[in-house]
């Protein structure tokens, strides 16, 4: 139970808080909300401390949940926020996405200089499956709201084309039985390469600290990616660890390389440095998924030597 004497304190407290932050936002200039939601093409309304969001709710596709049918309000909304910054604005959203349509929005967004900071589930035994991309940035308010438009038109276009979300990525997929041939794939990636039933797999381990102990590869510091199918019709899954500055680098190569990014999410709490996980999956010849992953793992180790760190 709080005594009077706290919540007096904790009152004065918040309003502290509150003087402190108008003081440090009062030479931001405000950020127009007309502005932002006609680049956006929706409209835009300000929220409390100068925010400006917009919203786009998704009814263009029915969705159950544990066998309820799922109104947009109860949590299947599109959205940005944009908080004026001295050199423009910040943004941070939510965007709804079916499976086919990650790879659309993923590359939007990128192609509009937003960051993607996170893809996973908010539902269990939910039909169609629905996933969640967050994405973030920073810059002029109206380049930012044309970003999300973009993400969004993405998304659009591919429901434009089929009503329904789709079920598989499409074209040919592995069948049968497994034979990847391991030296290209060891050549390309390095690591320790282990097979077993005509499947590759490589793993590439990383060190870390947690609660004070060292870690590595044996806990699950690893990036992997395991090899199906045949040398020319394979298919790769798998997982990069990173740290927070080279996951836009490894997400963009990845897209480049033709691989789908399925989620992007943490694995652990409180691990020194935090790390980071995506998991991907991609179709094609195993020389070419290779050649992605290893395009992938050049953009991580650049990153990582532009910062000092090691592996």
């Amino acid at each position: 139970m709080r005594t009077f004497a706290t919540v007096a304190l904790v009152g004065v407290t918040a309003a502290v808080t509150s003087v402190s932050w108008a003081m440090q936002n009062s030479a931001v200039p405000a950020l127009d909300a007309a502005v932002i939601g006609e680049a956006a093409g929706v409209k835009a309304t300000t929220a409390d401390g100068g925010v400006v969001r917009i919203g786009w709710p998704r009814d263009d596709v029915k969705v159950k949940v544990d066998g309820m049918s799922l109104q947009p309000f109860a949590g299947l909304g599109s959205w940005a926020a944009f908080l004026p910054t001295e050199h423009g604005a910040m943004v941070m959203g939510d965007t709804v996405v079916f499976q086919d349509e990650v790879s659309p929005a993923m590359d939007a967004a990128f192609a509009n200089g937003l960051e993607v900071s996170a893809l996973h589930n908010h539902f269990f035994f939910d039909e169609p499956r629905v996933y969640f991309m967050h994405v973030g940035g920073s810059g002029d308010p109206a380049e930012l709201a044309a970003g999300i438009k973009a993400v969004w038109d993405a998304i659009k276009a591919v429901r434009q084309k089929r009503p329904e979300p789709a079920t598989t990525f499409g074209g040919a997929s592995p069948s049968g039985e497994n034979a990847i041939t391991e030296g290209p794939i060891m050549a390309a990636l390095g690591g320790k390469v282990e097979s077993k039933d005509g499947i590759v797999k490589v793993s590439i381990g990383r060190k870390g600290r947690m609660h004070g102990m060292e870690m590595g590869g044996s806990m699950g510091l690893t990036t992997w990616a395991a090899f199906s199918g045949k040398d020319d019709l394979a298919a790769v899954d798998g997982d990069f660890i990173m740290t927070a500055n080279e996951v836009q680098p490894v997400l963009r190569a990845l897209r480049e390389g033709g691989i789908h990014v399925v989620a992007l999410h943490n694995h652990m709490i409180g691990e020194e440095p935090a790390f980071y996980f995506t998991h991907f999956w991609g179709k094609g010849s195993a020389q070419n998924l290779a050649a992605g992953l290893k395009a992938a793992l050049a953009a991580q180790a650049a990153a990582e030597k532009e910062l000092g760190h090691g592996k």
